[in-house]
């Protein structure tokens, strides 16, 4: 009996030991990565205040995660915005300004965010547009580097740019406002529902993977054109939609800045309209159908969004995958007369950022409780979610690859040297973990984001939006705080992608406790004369504008204003 006892208990503490190891195991298996990403979306979210638009699912998925309210691109157009943030470089590091050229080959071999994922023994896939098509990713959205697999692109793409918008009269249109019946359209589909579906599909094939994956999924919406379900549209009844709040060119803005939204002109409805250019303006009824369907494109993500994030927990994911939920830039909806990206005000460079880190964000869900259950934004019921963990302190895009590093315990990135054309690993921004790790206690003011863009004249040109990197002669250098947007427009030479800070073809200064809409340019009023000899000097354009709003600051501060 006393054998058998012994017996027993030796096997018992087995047993317990084994599972302990077990268990440990399982603890210590690298978190998945859910990377979702939008096509020019603004933060225009219930998560993120905004009292029109209808995002029940990106909204939950605040509620349990880290929200950034003062996320910020560094360039605000498709391409080159895409580069920067996967591989945590600025466009002067990357040398891509358009669409033109592939940073390995033109700028340097730099390591992405996926790429380094996978050299760390993940399975990497993408689904949709994560990098930008075509020249700017090799042609290949840069497989095999980045990828474990050939990336997926939807086979109905193929059609979004061609007459498939029916008008009145039956006729097909390549058209901006572009409701469907989804059933009518070449292969029975839309783009947005064909990634949401191979995402689910991926996700269902990792379950039980013993590597770690980082999928990303790539929507192609709120992008123009909005080829839509049409029943979206119901959500914004067009009688509820208003004008933006500030639809006028402001009186100091300099022409420089100005976006003539050359884009949107090639629609065949908005040439119908006979605009004037560079101005328009559009007219106040079409006005209202842009931004009904932009919120109703929005409303359209976020049902993918949610389709996705309930299979993640349905396969039984959510307690092991850090979820990031961003976008490549925003988008104007009128704002200082302006329709599209291409500037550098906060509406072109602001975007949603929220990452979502099981037990740490929030606890972790009960047995059979779950995290993400889909909500149809069609129930007619508001959801009503927390607000999640709000993080006020100005953050930008080059900061997600070394924050995502750090969640998932990979080796930390170092920060890039002045000049790292050479350096294949490293970071441009710098983790926010911390503010993830533990809820903001302090509102930093000190912290900066930078944004650029280019132009190819101080007049407006039909290339304005987006010039070729061999025509670009000026470019607008942007420094983002708490309190200032500051931008310098000033010479830049295309051929050594360099720019000569002191000589400044314009400025604009904005005050945002007093201007939050970026529209009374106060740069003529200061004395910028004692701090602009100085810039050219300085080891690079962010520091010069770091320097130069320091000393705005000082002075403000002497005369009692800030």
């Amino acid at each position: 009996m006393f054998v058998n006892t012994q017996m027993w208990l030796f096997v018992l503490i087995l047993h317990v030991s084994d599972s302990e190891q077990a268990v440990f195991a399982k603890d210590s298996k690298k978190s998945n990565i859910l990377y979702l990403l939008a096509d020019d979306l603004r933060p225009t979210l219930g998560c993120y205040s905004d009292p029109v638009v209808k995002s029940p699912n990106i909204d939950q998925l605040a509620s349990v995660s880290t929200v950034f309210h003062n996320a910020y691109a560094q360039q605000a157009v498709c391409g080159p915005s895409r580069v920067s943030f996967l591989t945590s470089r600025r466009p002067d590091t990357t040398k891509l300004y358009d669409f033109n050229s592939y940073w390995r080959v033109h700028a340097g071999n730099y390591t992405t965010l996926p790429q380094y994922f996978k050299s760390n023994g993940y399975t990497t896939l993408s689904v949709g547009k994560v990098f930008h098509p075509g020249i700017a990713s090799n042609h290949s959205d840069d497989y095999p580097y980045s990828w474990s697999v050939p990336p997926y692109h939807p086979p109905s793409f193929k059609y979004e740019k061609r007459k498939v918008c029916k008008d009145k009269d039956g006729t097909l249109h390549s058209n901006l406002l572009c409701p469907v019946d989804v059933s009518e359209m070449p292969l029975g589909t839309l783009p947005d529902m064909e990634n949401t579906a191979e995402a689910v599909r991926l996700l269902d094939s990792m379950k039980d993977s013993q590597n770690p994956f980082f999928l990303a999924v790539g929507f192609y919406k709120p992008h123009i054109p909005f080829r839509i379900p049409r029943e979206y549209l119901k959500l914004y009844p067009i009688e509820n939609m208003t004008l933006a709040p500030d639809p006028d060119v402001p009186k100091k803005l300099p022409d420089v800045a100005y976006n003539p939204w050359t884009d949107i002109r090639k629609r065949e409805d908005v040439q119908a309209l006979n605009l004037s250019f560079p101005y328009g303006p559009i007219p106040k009824d079409f006005q209202l159908q842009i931004r009904q369907h932009y919120f109703a494109s929005v409303s359209y993500v976020d049902a993918q969004v949610g389709i996705i994030l309930q299979a993640l927990d349905d396969f039984g994911l959510a307690k092991n995958t850090i979820v990031v939920f961003s976008s490549d830039h925003g988008w104007s909806l009128g704002e200082h007369g302006e329709w599209a990206k291409y500037s550098n005000f906060d509406v072109a460079t602001r975007v949603p950022l929220i990452v979502y880190k099981p037990g740490v964000t929030s606890p972790l869900s009960r047995p059979g409780e779950k995290t993400f259950p889909f909500v149809d934004v069609f129930q007619g019921t508001r959801e009503q979610f927390g607000k999640g963990q709000g993080v006020e302190s100005v953050v930008e895009l080059v900061d997600v690859f070394p924050t995502l590093s750090n969640l998932a315990g990979l080796r930390p990135l170092r920060r890039c040297p002045a000049s790292s054309f050479k350096m294949e690993l490293c970071t441009e921004g710098f983790s926010v973990d911390d503010l993830i790790r533990i809820p903001e206690r302090h509102h930093n003011r000190e912290a900066y984001s930078f944004s650029q863009f280019p132009r190819p004249s101080d007049s407006i040109q039909e290339n304005s939006d987006l010039p070729d990197l061999a025509d670009i002669r000026v470019m607008g250098y942007s420094i983002r705080s708490t309190d200032y947007r500051y931008t310098l427009w000033v010479g830049f030479d295309p051929l050594h992608c360099q720019p000569n800070m002191t000589d400044i073809h314009a400025g604009e200064m904005y005050l945002l406790a007093e201007d939050p809409g970026q529209d009374n340019n106060v740069f003529d009023e200061f004395d910028h004369a004692t701090v602009l000899h100085k810039l050219g000097i300085l080891p690079s354009w962010t520091e010069s504008l770091k320097h130069h709003i320091m000393f705005l600051s000082s002075g403000l501060k002497s005369k009692g204003i800030m």
